[in-house]
């Protein structure tokens, strides 16, 4: 899967762009639909009370509904903050823990862990490193399981995502956002089913899709764009113009409410 940024030191700096609102990053980003967990259980053959090893937990959305599955998980998050909310979260949840630090730098448990997951995380690991470490983490037949979200398109959708781009092209020309792809586009997934392949290091790679849309306010809807990494690296100034000129363009032109598409995508793939 392609990294945001062009080099090494752009995806540390972005991917820990992440940890400066925990709190906002928890309160708007969205979850994921309870059948995605139920699949990965499924696939994957993870025992009751099984070992999973998350990583890049966030504040916890993730790990949540599977902790509330019974399951024991050691969660890695590189950020200090995130990892603090993941911790209050999860507080009722004994059989949980969590590791502050990036996963390159965990003293891997080899072989005790029954599933690996990352939620939206994995693309920020190189892969010649996350792969290999993921799967010595692994005990013979167990499995990992990567998941992201995007946005795609909905028929609900009266035009806000073609419109928004002239904002993007006027305040921030170097985030342009295009319109979104429609559900059908199968370039991400057989990009990272072909990625996971390749490793040698996993068996068949199976897919499963899920499609759910979220309506936003304006504020809503921009809060959620400060979570985005790539909104966040824009000087103050920048980005609060970009901010403004969306939140004014959802509320001129479409009734100050917008409807999101999303699209999860999960890849669960045994070790060899």
């Amino acid at each position: 899967m392609q990294l945001p940024g062009s080099h090494a030191s752009d995806r540390r700096r972005l991917r820990a762009i992440f940890d400066q609102d925990a709190a906002l990053y928890d309160a708007a980003r969205p979850g994921y639909p309870e059948a995605l967990f139920d699949d990965l259980v499924a696939l994957s053959g993870i025992p009751p009370g099984g070992r999973i090893l998350e990583v890049g937990c966030g504040t916890g959305q993730a790990t949540l509904p599977l902790a509330r599955r019974g399951y024991e998980i050691l969660c890695v998050e590189l950020g200090a903050n995130l990892a603090a909310m993941a911790r209050e979260r999860l507080a009722d949840s004994p059989r949980v823990s969590v590791w502050t630090g990036a996963f390159e730098a965990w003293p891997a448990d080899e072989a005790s862990f029954d599933l690996v997951v990352a939620a939206n995380a994995f693309h920020w690991i190189d892969p010649a490193l996350g792969y290999p470490k993921a799967a010595a983490a692994l005990r013979p037949g167990g499995s990992v399981a990567l998941f992201w979200q995007r946005h795609v398109h909905t028929n609900e959708d009266p035009g806000f995502f073609s419109a928004v781009t002239a904002v993007y092209r006027r305040e921030a020309p170097e985030i342009v956002r295009e319109p979104a792809a429609p559900t059908w586009a199968h370039e991400q997934p057989a990009t990272v089913a072909h990625e996971i392949a390749d490793t040698g290091l996993f068996g068949p790679v199976a897919i499963r899709r899920y499609r759910w849309d979220v309506e936003y306010d304006a504020r809503s809807y921009t809060r959620l764009l400060e979570t985005y990494s790539e909104h966040r690296a824009l000087p103050p100034t920048r980005r609060e113009g970009l901010l403004r000129g969306i939140a004014e363009l959802i509320q001129a032109r479409f009734g100050g409410r917008i409807t999101k598409g999303y699209l999860a995508d999960l890849y669960v793939a045994a070790r060899r």
